[in-house]
């Protein structure tokens, strides 16, 4: 009997991250008629998932964990989301001039579709990124060296920092580890906030794509402002409420 009940811990288990996975959020409640199982039994599973690092228990449910991942490992999350974001990114991108794009798998997403140009120049601290750029018509894309973010699989670092500076960019196009309101954006590293400030500092224009499993949420090292931000994509409707906090600061699409 024991064994039988671990099994259907484990599998319910599965049910809520895969719940996780598709909405970005568990709803206790809503959690617990799908399961067909009590609101204490799936606390209970939500606090051995949190004690595990999957996962992080909020008033009335759980949201996803905000930590550093591989760029393989991130790539598959919320893909959805990122195909929607990178369409609308894509009408941002210029044809000719000089852009920048950060080390995220959204923006990775965005660079796999611009295709040919007349004469960009397309800087980036992610090989990924350089290799998706590479080899369109009329693109010149720029690999930022420096040191390897292992945890991120991205080049940071001061090297990384004076390259990104080197260069003058109409728009940077770049992501976050978690956005608010009040605070502005926030990453899962120091190094990797300092990137995205050094892109900053010699951009015209800042567009941040990010999912919305992202809004109003903080990660450890403050990022950018969102005074600097002209910009945000999701994938959501701009009329949509989660966007309300952001909606005077910043142009939403």
């Amino acid at each position: 009997m024991a064994v039988t009940s671990s099994t259907e811990s484990e599998q319910r288990r599965a049910q809520l991250l895969a719940i996780l996975e598709r909405d970005n959020i568990i709803r206790l409640a809503e959690a617990a008629t799908a399961l067909d199982v009590s609101a204490m039994t799936i606390r209970r599973d939500l606090a051995d998932l949190e004690s595990e690092g999957l996962l992080r228990r909020v008033r009335g449910g759980a949201i996803s964990v905000i930590g550093p991942r591989p760029y393989g490992e991130r790539q598959s999350v919320h893909s959805r989301a990122k195909d929607v974001i990178a369409e609308k990114a894509l009408a941002l991108v210029p044809r000719f001039g000089s852009v920048a794009f950060d080390a995220s798998t959204t923006v990775g997403t965005l660079a796999a579709r611009v295709g040919p140009r007349s004469g960009l120049v397309a800087s980036t601290n992610c090989y990924p990124t350089y290799a998706a750029l590479k080899g369109n018509p009329g693109v010149t894309p720029i690999l930022i060296g420096g040191e390897t973010e292992e945890s991120t699989d991205t080049f940071v670092g001061p090297l990384a920092v004076q390259a990104a500076e080197s260069l003058r960019y109409l728009k940077f196009f770049c992501s976050a580890s978690a956005i608010d309101a009040e605070f502005g954006t926030t990453e899962v590293s120091l190094a990797e906030a300092q990137m995205k400030r050094a892109f900053t500092r010699v951009s015209k224009d800042v567009v941040l794509c990010v999912d919305s499993s992202k809004l109003s949420q903080e990660a450890t090292a403050s990022a950018l402002e969102l005074g600097r931000i002209a910009t945000l994509i999701t994938e959501l409707s701009p009329g949509d409420p989660r966007l309300e906090p952001f909606r005077d600061k910043v142009e939403i699409r």
